[in-house]
């Protein structure tokens, strides 16, 4: 795309915006005298049903409720604190405009031109940026000037963003702006855990503290009665602990199963918020940290109610109540689900008995031992006991078409996007939430894959993921990253890329006086042997003569993932997934999409729609900056997995913006909550990773893995490493010495045709899979 000349970048207006706020600045934190509920960014304000009194007197003394109140709104306040050490942690002065100016201007066209939430006053004209992307299309020569061809389907779509105001994002505005977005969820859980009421007993030591209250006997299974108080005790989770340190409470001393129901029963007072916000999710293992429960006994939690919600939202059909919704939106921008408006309530289907059914299912009971009244569970569920249509959209049920004809309209700039599920699928629909209900999860992962080299690669690593979440494949340009792939794994395998390794390795060991002092002063805490070539601009011959077979697809691929983070931005802004949090996990290319995609949803200030950012390997800046912006717009962990031996990604980077350094191959310092992973050891080659998934997940503590797959994907590492090294040494028994630059012209010639024919044979793969993908559309 041509830039435009003599084009000087804009700073942030001083001016007050002559635009509406974003919403999730505009309004103010609900009261109690309230009649409607503000949402996150995407999403719709809700009325609220006359409030029902949530009576938890079976459960806790008045003690212990206030205790519980108290717990609440200190570990919401450790959450706040941490949202705002990320943003101290920085040391970044954003008044200084020209480094400021610099950096955002060195991103992407369209992740520059987002309309953020400041445009620009009225009557100033804005200026073009003359600065490179970050994506620029990789060359064959050291010096970053690009020698191959794009083709034209690898041009930018976005042409017409740059005609809009370049407004550059400013951190303590975005660090403003996530506060009020969160204070505004604070509010509304502090509100909810107030509603909870304790009728005082007449006499003190009628319910002690320990046990539960005279109006409601607990629910004793006599199967499970080893579960009593006896089980008080339990080892404690170290993983939880290290990541979310307990809060001092009195209630850490109770029984373990009311400690469990305390649990359970904030899950359903954080689901009557009728969303299970990333920032509810946080608040939850900070609550099973702060009790002393295991982490198990929380993800069993989450898996038993969503089972059981999902059977409740699965008798109304999706097509009938979204024709209802449509003709009721054009006459009120409310849904009405007021017990007073009897034809509303007609209409979305509130049925006012699904306490019932829940409580049959087992809501409300915690290891077989302790139960909730079907009163108590209504009264902590609110709303999602009276609406089947709210649980429905909880799951993303009723979104679903709408997120699938979103997608369509992307096809013309990514193409086969769409989202397979791992487990539960239904039919070949290739749209979110089109699984059974048995595999509905309170929580969503998406695993984007970086290259393929058979289309099964889309699928195969994200199996490690286990089945405590509702976990999608994201597919996506499938013809682009088969040959991407094919290209990676040919170049990997010739004798002219082992040759040029090991010479890299021979320079980066020499003594560090020997080495270029060019730009490695700034990088002394980073030089590795690959990082250290990539500063220097030293790269062997022989990889430069082979580069042509691998530059063209990966400049491709770069500017394709840039576009499909952004699609995959818009859909989970559009709350494809439901009112679900969602983790993000890819590596590669699939980690570049993750990264444009958080960009994206900073610029649009929707927070708290991401739990968890696990990118391995990612071709992407490593600035403090860049990665405090991510970290804003994700609530739990994000994580950063690098190898400094990753030779492959450092060729591949480097005609790209090195100063701001490469995230897969060094640590992200200078930041508080980003959590560093160097996997050196275990990834010597960027083509580990997609073998690697589950074995990296389960270093990091991943609390939802597939142990088997895990071993699967490291035999099949283990075999493919084999073939590789037999190969090796049947090549240097057989080839003679001398003549290295024809042997290379030669190879280089070999390498082509094997990378064309396995093109050909992906070719024949993406035209089958975008035949079944048209067959499915037109079954609906």
């Amino acid at each position: 795309m041509d830039e435009p000349k003599d084009a000087t970048p804009i700073l942030d207006s001083k001016e007050p915006p002559t635009s509406v706020e974003p919403e999730s600045t505009k309004s103010q934190p609900s009261t109690s005298d309230d009649n409607s509920t503000d949402m996150a960014p995407g999403g719709k304000p809700r009325p609220h049903l006359p409030k029902r009194e949530t009576d938890l007197s079976s459960v806790l003394t008045l003690n212990e409720k206030n205790e519980l109140v108290s717990l609440i709104g200190k570990l919401t306040d450790t959450i706040q604190k941490h949202i705002i050490q990320v943003f101290d942690s920085t040391g970044v002065d954003d008044d200084a405009g020209p480094v400021r100016t610099s950096f955002w201007s060195k991103l992407p066209s369209h992740l520059r031109d987002l309309s953020v939430s400041r445009p620009q006053p009225a009557g100033k004209k804005p200026k073009a940026t003359n600065q490179k992307e970050n994506v620029a299309p990789s060359g064959s020569a050291p010096n970053g000037n690009s020698t191959d061809t794009f083709d034209a389907g690898a041009q930018s779509s976005f042409e017409h963003d740059e005609e809009e105001p370049i407004v550059m994002p400013r951190l303590p505005e975005l660090k403003k702006e996530v506060l009020q977005h969160f204070k505004k969820w604070q509010t509304a859980v502090q509100k909810r855990v107030g509603d909870i009421s304790v009728k005082k007993s007449p006499d003190p030591q009628a319910v002690p503290s320990g046990t539960f209250g005279p109006k409601q006997k607990p629910f004793v299974n006599k199967k499970n009665k080893s579960n009593g108080s006896k089980s008080s005790f339990v080892e404690p989770d170290p993983r939880l602990i290290r990541l979310y340190p307990p809060t001092s409470t009195s209630l850490c001393s109770l029984p373990l199963e009311k400690r469990t129901l305390l649990l359970h029963s904030m899950l359903l007072l954080l689901l009557s918020l009728e969303h299970y916000t990333a920032y509810s999710r946080v608040l939850l293992l900070h609550l099973t940290s702060s009790l002393h429960i295991t982490l198990r006994i929380l993800a069993d939690d989450e898996v038993r109610v969503a089972k059981s919600l999902a059977q409740i939202a699965k008798d109304i059909s999706p097509d009938e109540l979204t024709q209802k919704k449509s003709e009721e939106g054009k006459t009120s921008r409310r849904w009405k689900v007021g017990i007073a408006s009897v034809a509303g309530a007609a209409v979305i289907g509130i049925t006012g008995g699904l306490a019932a059914p829940l409580v049959a299912a087992g809501i409300g009971t915690v290891l077989g031992g302790v139960g909730l009244g079907g009163t108590a569970v209504a009264g902590l569920l609110g709303t999602m006991a009276e609406s089947s249509l709210l649980v429905g959209s909880l799951f993303g049920i009723y979104g679903a078409r709408a997120s699938g004809k979103l997608m369509e309209q992307y096809a013309k700039d990514v193409q086969d996007f769409a989202f397979l599920p791992l487990r539960g699928s239904i039919g070949e629909e290739i749209e979110i939430g089109k699984i059974e209900p048995s595999s509905r999860r309170l929580r969503v992962v998406f695993g984007i894959s970086g290259w393929l080299t058979r289309e099964a690669d889309v699928i195969d690593p994200w199996m490690a993921l286990g089945q405590e979440s509702e976990a999608y494949a994201v597919r996506w340009e499938l013809e682009s990253l088969l040959k991407l792939g094919n290209s990676l794994e040919t170049v990997v395998k010739s004798a002219a890329w082992s040759k040029a390794k090991k010479e890299i390795i021979a320079r980066t060991s020499e003594p560090r006086s020997k080495l270029q002092k060019q730009n490695v002063a700034s990088h002394t805490n980073k030089c590795g042997p690959v990082f250290a070539s990539l500063v220097q601009s030293l790269w062997p011959l022989s990889l430069l003569k082979i580069s042509k077979i691998i530059d063209n697809p990966w400049s491709i691929g770069m500017v394709r993932a840039d576009k499909a983070g952004a699609i995959l931005a818009d859909v989970i802004m559009s709350k494809a997934q439901g009112e679900r949090g969602v983790t993000l996990i890819g590596f590669s290319l699939g980690a570049r999409v993750i990264y444009t995609c958080l960009m994206r949803l900073a610029e649009r200030r929707a927070f708290g729609l991401i739990e968890n950012a696990v990118m391995m390997g990612t071709p992407a800046p490593s600035d403090a900056r860049t990665w405090c912006t991510m970290k804003s717009v994700v609530a739990g962990r994000l994580v950063n997995v690098y190898s400094e031996n990753d030779y492959i990604l450092g060729f591949l980077y480097r005609t790209s913006s090195v100063q701001y350094g490469v995230a897969g191959l060094q640590r992200i310092d200078g930041i508080d909550g980003v959590e560093n992973v160097d996997v050196s050891a275990k990834v010597s080659g960027h083509l580990r990773y997609q073998f690697l998934v589950g074995s990296i997940l389960k270093h990091i503590g991943w609390e939802d893995i597939d142990q088997a797959q895990v071993a699967k994907g490291e035999e099949s590492l283990a075999s493919m490493e084999e073939a590789f090294r037999q190969r090796e040494q049947r090549r240097e028994a057989i080839e003679p010495e001398g003549g290295e630059a024809q042997k290379i012209e030669e190879e280089v010639k070999k390498m082509e045709e094997e990378v064309k024919q396995k093109n050909a044979k992906g070719e024949q793969e993406v035209i089958r899979t975008r035949a079944r993908a048209r067959r499915a559309r037109g079954k609906k």
